[in-house]
């Protein structure tokens, strides 16, 4: 594994820093591909609940790294460059696990779209947030103006894309943009915390619930309403379910296989 994305695994937690500090761990094609590759691959390990995101030093990431984009000059090396971004954020959105963005100092652009593909973001109180193209005459492809607005509804979105403004820690937990701020040092151990909390549950269940939020966003309300019914309906089929009522109603803790 390249030396542009650190591993470590905590408990039920595997932590994946992006580690160019040196760039404000700007975004290439290489930790781009790093990002992708290793939650696929974390993915199909069930000793891992839950993957956190993070940046290496005081950033989570400053956005796309400009030798990429300078080097984009045509068509299709814009297209390459943003294939990159598509691959990562696909993989995020994919697993079979929650992933979690522990966001300290610039999270911005490619960094921001990075971040939205995520499950949850956890920010630091000193976290500054961000989409920056609309500076230099481009406009976000990462999935800034399709994740962002939902998420935070239209008009913010559109608000952050149109000025290229950062938001704080704090406007972006009253937009919902992050689910918690935290002092900068608790950061990691808030989005461990998380993982924690979902690694209790039965992984099949926040596996269907990641799916049916995810795919359900797509769709008008009666179809993500039958999409929701057959995704618990096969749920009640697993040993886990079976488990999971079991241990309820003996008033003891659950022992889930996945299964």
């Amino acid at each position: 594994m390249s030396d542009v994305l650190l591993t470590e695994i905590r408990g039920p937690a595997a932590i994946l820093t992006m580690n160019r500090p040196e760039k404000y761990n700007a975004l290439n094609g290489e930790l781009l591909r790093a990002i992708g590759d290793r939650v696929r691959e974390l993915d199909g390990d069930w000793n891992v609940r839950g993957i956190v995101l993070a940046g290496a030093a005081a950033y989570f990431s400053a956005g796309a790294d400009l030798d990429d984009a300078l080097a984009a000059r045509d068509l299709p090396a814009t297209h390459s460059m943003l294939d990159g971004f598509d691959y990562c954020n696909r993989a995020i959105e994919r697993a079979r696990k929650p992933v979690v963005a522990a966001i300290n100092g610039y999270c911005l652009t490619g960094g921001l779209e990075v971040a939205l593909a995520c499950d949850i973001r956890v920010a630091g109180t000193g976290a500054k947030f961000g989409i920056t193209s609309s500076k230099i005459g481009s406009v976000a492809g990462g999935g800034g103006t399709q994740r962002l607005p939902r998420i935070v509804g239209s008009e913010w979105a559109k608000d952050m894309l149109f000025s290229g403004d950062f938001i704080d820690a704090d406007t972006a937990m009253r937009i919902g943009l992050v689910s918690r701020v935290v002092a900068p040092e608790a950061v990691m151990d808030t989005a461990l915390a998380r993982i924690d909390a979902y690694a209790a549950r039965a992984p099949l269940s926040v596996w269907y619930a990641k799916v049916a939020v995810n795919k359900g966003m797509q769709m008008d309300l009666e179809p993500a309403l039958e999409f929701e019914r057959h995704l618990t309906a096969g749920l009640f089929t697993t040993e886990d379910r079976t488990e999971g009522m079991s241990a309820f109603l003996e008033k003891r803790d659950a022992d889930f296989k996945g299964r």
